[in-house]
């Protein structure tokens, strides 16, 4: 579909074209997908250079291995985010990745420390934990993701391969269930 000067092109449409090596659709593929999957690396390897070059690296296995994707499998996107968070899990066991974390400056290494204990010091200070543990693994999960991860609703809603309706759902009974036993915790 044209949409003014820009193409559009829905999932099916897309993956075919893909896999005929269209430079258009890539182009196409990128602009839509890449700050998502930037944002993904950015989380895995925590430093801004690092997930621009593994991106790029995530692009050239998705170009080069489009004719693997099976649609019955999953969304386009769920597959792309799974190259992109295995290219980054695959950086970060690499000898590069230990060489560059050993000569980290000791004020990012306090910071990384400080950063990752206060979330859980917190969630356990209040006894957040145990209360998560009386919910369904529906809620657990989307809360994780949401409240515990950093991502919007939009992205849990892609990654889980769900309606962003469903997660909006879940996170909104996981709520009022929280609600429930923290007032019963309380008493």
């Amino acid at each position: 579909m044209v949409s003014g000067n820009k193409t559009i092109y829905d999932e099916a449409s897309l993956v075919n074209l893909l896999k005929q090596q269209s430079r258009p659709a890539f182009e196409y593929l990128y602009h839509q997908y890449s700050s998502a999957l930037l944002g993904i690396l950015l989380k895995s390897v925590r430093n801004e250079d690092t997930a621009n070059d593994l991106l790029q690296d995530v692009f050239v296995k998705i170009w080069k291995n489009i004719g693997s994707y099976q649609a019955e499998r999953g969304r386009l996107y769920t597959w792309m985010l799974n190259i992109a968070r295995n290219t980054g899990i695959d950086y970060l066991r690499s000898k590069q990745s230990k060489k560059e974390n050993q000569n980290q400056k000791i004020e990012d290494v306090v910071y990384q420390v400080d950063s990752k204990n206060q979330v859980n010091q917190q969630i356990d200070a209040i006894g957040i934990k145990s209360m998560l543990d009386k919910l369904s693994a529906e809620q657990q999960m989307v809360l994780e993701y949401v409240y515990f991860m950093g991502y919007t609703q939009d992205d849990a809603s892609k990654i889980l391969n769900l309606p962003l309706g469903t997660v909006k759902t879940r996170i909104r009974a996981a709520i009022i269930e929280l609600r429930k036993v923290f007032k019963e915790e309380t008493k």
